[in-house]
């Protein structure tokens, strides 16, 4: 099954995922673009320059991605 999602770079995305309190997934992709999923992940409880606090665990941002799930027929930009 193929995803849409929205991948959460800048602070702004991500307090705006706090704030309408959307589920983030927490993704590592390596060298060769291989995705796996790190943490079914949650609600964005706080963003830190260096990290993500989801669900009670901190996760660093220079080393993940954060994504939410986009509704079928939603222009992501």
């Amino acid at each position: 099954m193929k995803r849409t999602y929205k991948l959460m770079r800048t602070d702004m995305e991500l307090f705006g995922a706090a704030l309408v309190q959307a589920h983030v997934y927490v993704v590592s992709v390596d060298e060769e673009l291989r995705v796996t999923f790190e943490e079914y992940g949650g609600v964005v409880e706080e963003v830190k320059p260096e990290s993500v606090k989801i669900a009670g665990k901190i996760f660093m941002r220079d080393q993940l991605e954060f994504r939410i799930d986009l509704v079928s027929g939603e222009d992501p930009e």
